[in-house]
């Protein structure tokens, strides 16, 4: 239990915004750099494979640092850490935007995952501190919520209109002033707290081992169509990887104060969950990714144009994240509706995926863009409560960590993934003499059928294994578990 002092009653409110702009910063990174990775991949001349490391560099670190970056929180007090992760982001921030040269862009966005993860992985936390009452409560994490939510929409649009007004440097230089900004006003107004103190322990090995890993797999996945599948490069990064892997097992059954207690997989429903999260992260990960791609290469647009296109998906996501999904969760259950938003998906994705190489976006990409908002809408609030129902109140924290943590996870190596099999699939079509963006459309569409292919089997995941009688009446997820939602 942390000691809160300082508190006033009358700058909850005022502090919660700051809390939420601070998560804001986080959420909208994740989507303003998609719409810029058309310019960024022509001014640095990545390759595909090189130019998701733009994206996987910052997910890896934000998903294998979020759970030991929790328990520092916790250990070093939230405001410090929360602060410390702010200070990190906006730095890294600097130099994402001051990069010249891939590797400065990669290593650049490796530090800004772990500022993302260091300070947002105590802002919820700290809300349940500054609203205990469940009717407030429930208002601030409503707020929370639309801020998560709507922030996917404000990153499009603003990645499309500052890489096109300005340059793609600018979408990282627009961090540091409202961080600053933030950082005052989360130091005057943010209560102080004491953490438990260091002699509590923290994982670090664990954390590293994790997270080494992870890069591991990513490197292996997206270098093998350079090297080859059974290439002696690839068998060897691939088993270094899986070394790493179970030496984190390991350290994680022996350890006092593991960042992932292997017990928390003994439920069913969480270790399905997290299953069916990783899945379906991968295949939205890789639609954002390579859809990008698809518009700037293919249908020629610019940066704005492939920000608006976006658009629906996030619209039509946040306004069933809000409200909608509640309604029916509450109506007919966590698992119906979870089924339905990824059969929804799934279908959305297939549409994409067949669609004309020339494609027209008022008849081939809006309507199946505003069904994938659908889909990712109704399944992820619903993915959230089944995977908490499975957990004591004692784990809810860690369980919304690990779920959040998959998401991010299952992104990165999906994403890996999925561009490889698109690149793979271009070279095949140029070498059998396809046009440039007959090739390149043949290679996207690919992806986002295999992308389809992941969600359909979580469909069936859920069906064999989540599928139990509900009642009619579900409650909703406490602050715990939306964490992992947001």
């Amino acid at each position: 239990m942390q000691v809160i002092r300082g508190m006033k009653t009358n700058t909850r409110w005022p502090s919660l915004i700051v809390l939420c702009i601070g998560f804001l910063l986080i959420v909208v990174d994740m989507t303003i750099v998609n719409v810029a990775l058309p310019s960024i991949q022509r001014d640095l001349q990545f390759t595909q494979a090189g130019l998701a490391w733009v994206v996987n560099a910052y997910l890896i670190a934000f998903g294998g640092l979020l759970l030991l970056a929790g328990r520092l929180g916790d250990l070093f007090g939230r405001k410090r850490t929360f602060l410390i992760g702010l200070g990190i982001f906006v730095g890294a921030s600097v130099l994402c935007g001051l990069s010249f040269n891939q590797p400065m862009l990669i290593a650049a966005r490796f530090v800004q995952g772990i500022g993302g993860a260091v300070s947002s992985a105590v802002i919820l936390a700290m809300i349940v501190t500054l609203f205990p009452e469940p009717d407030e409560q429930a208002k601030a994490f409503g707020v929370f919520s639309f801020v998560a939510s709507a922030g996917a929409a404000i990153g499009l649009l603003a990645g499309g209109l500052i890489t096109q007004a300005v340059s793609w440097h600018w979408i990282f230089f627009v961090n540091v002033p409202i961080g600053a900004v933030t950082a005052v006003a989360a130091a005057r107004l943010l209560a102080n707290d004491r953490g438990l103190g260091v002699s509590r322990g923290a994982d670090v090995l664990g954390a590293l081992l994790v997270t080494g890993s992870l890069m591991l797999a990513v490197y292996t996945i997206a270098e093998s169509s350079v090297y080859g599948l059974a290439s002696t490069h690839t068998l060897v990064t691939g088993s270094i990887s899986l070394v790493l892997l179970a030496a984190f097992i390991a350290r994680q059954a022996m350890a006092s104060n593991p960042i992932l207690p292997l017990r928390l997989f003994a439920s069913r429903k969480l270790a399905a969950s997290n299953a069916v999260q990783a899945l379906m992260s991968s295949a939205f990960f890789g639609f954002f990714f390579l859809g990008s791609l698809d518009l700037q290469r293919v249908l020629g647009y610019g940066p704005m144009a492939i920000g608006l296109a976006f658009l629906p998906v996030a619209a039509v996501m946040a306004a069933f994240s809000i409200r909608f999904s509640a309604q029916l969760i509450g109506r007919f259950g966590p698992v119906a509706v979870l089924a339905a938003g990824q059969g929804v998906a799934a279908v959305s994705l297939a549409m994409l995926a067949l669609g004309p190489t020339d494609a027209n976006y008022a008849i081939h990409f809006m309507f199946p863009l505003a069904l994938l908002g659908l889909g990712g809408g109704l399944s992820f609030p619903a993915l959230t409560i089944i995977a908490m129902s499975g957990v004591s109140p004692a784990d809810a924290g860690m369980a919304s960590g690990v779920l959040n943590t998959t998401g991010q996870v299952g992104g990165a190596l999906g994403l890996a993934v999925l561009a490889t099999l698109a690149g793979w699939r271009t070279l095949s079509l140029a070498g059998d003499g396809a046009a440039t963006a007959a090739a390149l459309a043949g290679g996207y569409h690919l992806a986002w059928l295999a992308g389809a292919g992941a969600v359909i089997a979580t469909l069936a995941l859920v069906v064999t294994v989540l599928r139990v009688k509900q009642p009619a009446a579900v409650e909703m997820p406490n602050a715990e578990c939306c964490e992992a939602a947001a």
